[in-house]
C-alpha cells in the first residue's frame, strides 16, 4: 500500500492540534478546578503541573492524569511538567518526556519531529541533575511544608492523605 505524504502530514497536523488541546485543557483544568491547585494559589505565586498518562480502566486508551504541586517531582519518562503562575493563564514548559521507545520519532528530520520534546529528551538524558534543579523562584523546603500542612489542616481527608504524601516526597 502506497502511502500519500500530504495525506499522513494532515493527520499528523490533527493529531499534534488534538494533543495540544487535551493538554491545555487538563493544564486549564487543573488550575482552575483542581481544589489542591487551588489551595496552593492561594498560598503561593506558583504552582507546579504534572501530568502523567495512564491507561483507562478498559485498557483502550489513555488518560492524562494531573497533580498540582509546589515542587518539581523527579523526572521521569512518559510525563510532563508545567510551572504555572497562580491564577493566571501564563504557564511555562519544564519537560515533555514521552516514553522512551518513542524517542527515536522526535528526532529533527521526522515528520513527528519536536523542538521541545528533542530538548527535553536531551536533558533528561545528559542533565537529568539540571533538569530537576528547583526554579530560582521555588520556596525553601521549611516554606513549601508549611504550606502543605495548612493545606492539610483545612481540607477534606482526601486531601489531608496527598498532602502527607507529597511531604514525604519532598
Amino acid at each position: 500500500m502506497k502511502l500519500n505524504v500530504y495525506d499522513a502530514h494532515d493527520r499528523y497536523l490533527h493529531l499534534q492540534k488534538k494533543l495540544a488541546e487535551n493538554i491545555s485543557q487538563g493544564a486549564d483544568d487543573c488550575l482552575k478546578k483542581n481544589i489542591l491547585s487551588l489551595d496552593i494559589q492561594d498560598r503561593s505565586p506558583y504552582v507546579y503541573l504534572w501530568a502523567h498518562p495512564r491507561t483507562t480502566d478498559d485498557y483502550l486508551g489513555k488518560r492524562l492524569l494531573w497533580q498540582p504541586r509546589l515542587t518539581k517531582p523527579t523526572p521521569q519518562t512518559n510525563s510532563y511538567l508545567l510551572r504555572a503562575k497562580s491564577k493566571t493563564d501564563i504557564v511555562e514548559i519544564c519537560w515533555f518526556l514521552p516514553p522512551r521507545e518513542m524517542w527515536n520519532s522526535y528526532r529533527k528530520g521526522n515528520i513527528t519531529e519536536s523542538e521541545v520534546v528533542n530538548w527535553s529528551i536531551d536533558q533528561f538524558s545528559n542533565s537529568r541533575q539540571k533538569l530537576s534543579h528547583p526554579h530560582p523562584e521555588d520556596f525553601e523546603d521549611e516554606k513549601i511544608r508549611f504550606i502543605y500542612l495548612q493545606i492539610a489542616a483545612n481540607t477534606e481527608h482526601n486531601l489531608k492523605k496527598l498532602c502527607k504524601e507529597l511531604l514525604k516526597d519532598d
